[in-house]
């Protein structure tokens, strides 16, 4: 189960999209599986995706079609990631866009594909384009939620954020689904996002907001370190709330945008962590006083990946020595261990690079216990900070995985 509130809040509707599914039986059986987003003509769309080398089919023709064309349409299928796929694995994926956009008149430069589920199998293209015509006839503005639930895995609960904001006078809406639940580690994890906002911004912003905002976000998350052949992350601004559009960093209203944007891709990413396979505690790891953002990250992800701080936390063991020797290993030079000082929450572990004078194992198991908890860290040697949001690691982390093909 998923750890904390992962309440889906009222998703608003974002003017000039649409969402249709089906159920298209392409791995599962009786629930959603195929998601199409439709655009309206106009829209600025913009896309981050993996960094792994062996990236999947789709995401080759969707970074391909982005440099073409505004996209019009998405068409996401669960269950098969396409990945690992080779020459038929590509043609299935440019098929999927000309079978769509046949359908949709438009040209098949304007369909961005993305798949998720099991590597190295190849997509069962026939049930997928059969899929095509009942989710184009369920297209309707107020699917959002129905879409969170279509791009699941082994997600055990949608994801979802949704605001509305004023610019000008003029009232905007900014909402976005994810998923993921394993094979997290963001580098641009298993995930997709989608978020979509009726403002007027120019392409160009956003595919610079969008880069902001994940970095702010998606790639400040890690559940086991592992990260996807398919993860992908689309920003869309269709400008159908009127306005005038948003061309300049200068404009007032960009910072307030970024920070909406911001904050629903945090919701998003965070949603993914509490959704972790197996998780049962929801960790946030907190460093400061680095020389540099980069040293902050490198520390924040040595304990959140440590599997022996992982597991420690899952039992509850306040074993604080593994976050100490996760700081050590984190590759920073020049680390001057006497200056460090570790938090867990409110109970200082660690003072001046040693165990805390008044620190108590009481203290710690209490800490411990909770499933909401905040390792801080602070370097001594600088002004820099950065968080990275991460889980433990279970017994059912190991199950689900063991058993994912079968």
């Amino acid at each position: 189960m998923a750890v904390g509130d992962v309440t889906m809040p009222q998703m608003h509707v974002v003017k000039g999209v649409k969402i249709g599914s089906a159920e298209a039986y392409i791995r599962y059986q009786n629930r959603r599986d195929l998601v199409i987003f439709e655009f309206a003509e106009g829209s600025n769309v913009a896309g981050v995706f993996t960094q792994n080398a062996f990236c999947a089919a789709p995401v080759h023709v969707s970074k391909a079609h982005l440099a073409v064309e505004n996209p019009r349409y998405l068409i996401i299928n669960t269950g098969n990631a396409n990945a690992g796929t080779g020459s038929l694995g590509m043609q299935n994926a440019q098929e999927t866009c000309m079978q769509l956009a046949k359908l949709a008149g438009v040209n098949p430069e304007q369909v961005l594909p993305f798949s998720t589920g099991v590597i190295g199998e190849q997509l069962p293209l026939p049930r997928l384009v059969a899929g095509l015509q009942p989710a184009l006839d369920s297209l309707k503005e107020d699917a959002w939620t129905d879409a969170a639930f279509g791009i699941m895995t082994t997600d055990t609960t949608p994801k979802g954020a949704s605001e509305q904001f004023e610019l000008d006078g003029v009232l905007y809406t900014m909402t976005g689904i994810s998923k993921g639940a394993g094979m997290i580690r963001p580098n641009m994890a298993t995930m997709l996002g989608y978020v979509a906002t009726d403002a007027p911004i120019s392409r160009e912003l956003v595919q610079q907001l969008l880069q902001i905002a994940v970095n702010q976000s998606f790639n400040r998350i890690t559940i086991d370190g592992d990260t996807s052949t398919n993860d992908s992350c689309i920003f869309v601004a269709t400008g159908q709330a009127g306005g005038v559009e948003i061309t300049s960093t200068e404009d007032t209203r960009y910072a307030t945008v970024l920070e909406i944007l911001v904050r629903v891709m945090k919701r998003l990413a965070q949603l993914i962590v509490r959704d972790g396979e197996g998780a049962t505690k929801f960790m946030t790891v907190a460093v400061e006083g680095g020389a540099d953002t980069q040293e902050c990250c490198d520390i924040a992800y040595s304990i959140a990946h440590s599997p022996l701080v992982k597991t420690a936390f899952f039992a509850s063991d306040p074993n604080w020595g593994r976050i100490l020797a996760a700081i050590g290993y984190a590759g920073v030079k020049n680390l001057e261990v006497e200056k460090i000082q570790v938090w867990l929450d409110d109970v200082q572990i660690c003072k001046d690079g040693g165990a805390a004078a008044d620190y108590t194992e009481a203290e710690g198991a209490r800490v411990m216990a909770q499933t909401e908890i905040t390792i801080r860290v602070d370097l001594g040697r600088g002004q820099a900070k950065d968080t990275v949001y991460t889980c433990d690691l279970s017994y059912d982390y190991v199950k689900i995985n063991a058993d994912y093909r079968s």
